[in-house]
């Protein structure tokens, strides 16, 4: 990527807006609402706004490496709090992708040094689900099946959460999992059962 293109691309990208609304940039700069808040995994191929046709202020967007959800990680903590409690979204996504290298990653026995603690999380989706992905022979499936079964416990964990039953019990708020694939382009609706999951850990994990 040459870096000098850079400016000159976002000068161009301007007058594009521009030339469709002359006062573009002053609706932009009044706020945001957005109804959606996109969790996704931090993969260069994976743009949130552009694989679903989104402009500026219509998402609030948060990634990182595999898409996870870590009831101890401030940051996107911090993220499904702001965007549930004060921006009001009424749909929380968790957006996976077919070929993770996080995901595949995690599988391996390698000391990634730094990475170790936070991969660990996707190893125990694996535990969870050992049963079932042990018994997909095809190696490249098998890591398929594990980035939908990491989206399903990632929304599980959100389903966790004082502020997603909250804003469910008050305004209706959905949890959501999705699937890029990388290798068509399309996004995949993993149609979370979001009333059963949120049955069956209501006995552990209610919060008033």
């Amino acid at each position: 990527m040459d870096l000098n293109k850079v400016f000159d691309n976002n000068k161009k990208w301007i007058q594009e807006k521009l030339d469709v609304s002359s006062n573009y940039f002053d609706e932009l700069g009044k706020g945001q609402s957005p109804d959606l808040l996109y969790i996704g995994c931090s993969d260069s191929r994976v743009t949130a706004e552009e694989l679903m046709g989104a402009e500026p202020g219509e998402v609030f967007v948060h990634r990182n490496i595999a898409n996870m959800v870590i009831s101890i990680d401030l940051n996107v903590m911090s993220v499904v709090n702001y965007a549930v409690d004060h921006l009001k979204v009424n749909h929380v996504v968790v957006c996976g992708h077919y070929a993770c290298g996080g995901v595949k990653a995690a599988m391996q026995s390698a000391d990634l040094g730094i990475l170790n603690p936070w991969l660990r999380n996707i190893r125990d989706v694996y535990r969870i689900h050992r049963k079932e992905l042990n018994a997909i022979e095809d190696e490249n499936k098998r890591y398929d099946r594990l980035v939908e079964l990491n989206v399903k416990e990632q929304c599980v964990n959100l389903i966790k959460t004082a502020a997603v039953q909250k804003a469910h019990r008050d305004r209706g708020l959905k949890v959501r999992g999705w699937v890029f694939d990388v290798y068509s382009g399309k996004l995949i609706d993993l149609k979370i059962d979001f009333e059963g999951y949120l049955k069956d850990i209501m006995e552990i994990y209610q919060l008033d």
